[in-house]
């Protein structure tokens, strides 16, 4: 088989396996707990969960972490634990 071909077909297999990690927004939890929650579980850099957190805030949610399911579970698991409301689509 050409090689470009397996190559090719490689990357797609690899991006259908991808996830995205959404964090909703809600009325219970303080910007600073989300910010610190995403640095400490997603490992964000202190910027980041900061856009994230206001994104989350005036949009409703935001997609904090993009990859494979096996990941992003704990993430998710992590952040549920602490109150925030999230999930993997």
């Amino acid at each position: 088989m050409n090689t470009a071909v397996e190559t090719e077909r490689e990357t797609v297999e690899l991006l259908v396996d991808q996830r995205d990690l959404i964090v909703y927004n809600d009325d219970i939890n303080t910007f600073d707990h989300v910010i610190e929650s995403l640095i400490k579980v997603c490992k964000h850099e202190v910027e980041q969960a900061e856009q994230c957190t206001y994104i989350i805030h005036f949009n409703g949610k935001c997609q904090v972490k993009r990859g494979e399911y096996e990941k992003l579970e704990p993430m998710c698991t992590a952040l549920l634990d602490r109150g925030i409301t999230a999930e993997i689509e």
